[in-house]
């Protein structure tokens, strides 16, 4: 089992070099990177042979493992994949991955029964959904929401790599305010998932506070060397998080966020609340309700509170109403003076 999963670091990590092409690869810097991967994941300080990732670059090529890589060699030392966009992560599953997905799903059944472990649920439903599907050959009948436009999934690995090995990234960011990308050595702590978006949470070199990166933002991302890695020594995620909905936090105190809601929207409210700390404290006759939360209010909340429309107003705190009706007389001019109306 251990020369197994050494061996898939190994496959991983010469996938992911073949796949930054900004650079040419010999087989000197292919094993150096595999024992580097080897030496973070596992404390393996043992070196690797020439012939050991020869025979990796032979396997990936080869049906045997269902890779069927199209790795060249150019100039007689430099390796590439021919085709640009190919990964062995896009590969077809193999009957092999199939019996150990689901020998994963028969420990996840087993360990979903505890409370510790309760979060699994859903995971384990996709999971199973998704292998009965791939082995009937049939239609999966649980969807999950996904956006198959959305740019930045291709970093999720790297990011949760550099998290665990305490790695740095050197990422060129283009944020929505800035008209190019610019480099950015980041340090990252936590990734967190927030209506089919991906963001990445961390510090960059020279400042000193938390950044969020929208990983669909990103251009390019490298790993850095783990000595230029800045450690985590205020960041709570759990204690972050708690405090708000979505993803920002501004520097504000938590406030009590009391809202009417509609006698249609109420139900839906009670069901699926915005927020863990939220409580009806008023019922009307006519099945509408009063609602608080207590949460640092950010631009996603408000996002959230306009989506039901004229179904919902905030009543307090009065810095929120402002905002609110800012942005609800905005929605009125565009539509009423009907510039931003006309037919398509």
């Amino acid at each position: 089992m251990p020369a197994s999963k050494n061996a898939l670091i190994r496959y991983k990590t010469i996938d992911q070099c073949l796949q930054r092409r900004n650079r040419l690869w010999t087989l000197e810097d292919l094993i150096d990177a595999c024992s580097d991967a080897l030496y973070e994941y596992e404390g393996n300080m043992n070196g690797i042979s020439k012939r050991t990732i020869q025979l990796d670059i032979q396997n990936m090529r080869s049906e045997k493992l269902g890779y069927n890589a199209p790795i060249v060699v150019t100039d007689h030392k430099y390796y590439s994949y021919s085709d640009p966009k190919f990964s062995i992560t896009n590969s077809p599953v193999t009957d092999f991955d199939m019996k150990a997905m689901t020998e994963a799903i028969t420990v996840l059944k087993q360990l979903s029964g505890f409370s510790q472990f309760g979060e699994l649920e859903e995971v384990i439903n996709r999971l199973n959904d998704h292998v009965s599907s791939l082995q009937h050959k049939t239609q999966p009948v649980i969807f999950f929401e996904k956006n198959d436009r959305l740019r930045g999934l291709n970093y999720i690995n790297m990011s949760y790599d550099a998290i665990v090995a305490k790695r740095p990234l050197d990422i060129m960011y283009k944020s929505f305010k800035s008209p190019k990308a610019n480099p950015l050595r980041f340090s990252p702590y936590v990734l967190r998932e927030y209506r089919n978006r991906w963001f990445l949470f961390g510090k960059a070199k020279g400042v000193n506070m938390i950044l969020n990166l929208a990983l669909d933002r990103i251009e390019s991302m490298e790993m850095g060397d783990a000595k230029n890695y800045i450690e985590n020594t205020d960041f709570d995620p759990v204690a972050y998080f708690d405090k708000i909905v979505g993803v920002t936090l501004y520097d504000r105190s938590e406030k009590n966020i009391v809202f009417w809601a509609s006698a249609d929207h109420t139900p839906y409210i009670v069901t699926k609340p915005f927020h863990k700390t939220q409580r009806m404290i008023k019922q009307y006759e006519d099945g509408s309700a009063d609602f608080v939360i207590r949460v640092i209010w950010n631009r996603e909340l408000i996002r959230e509170f306009l989506g039901f429309g004229s179904g919902l107003v905030v009543k307090s705190p009065r810095q929120l109403v402002k905002r609110m009706t800012e942005q609800s007389e905005g929605m009125y001019r565009n539509y009423c003076c009907g510039n931003k109306t006309d037919e398509i």
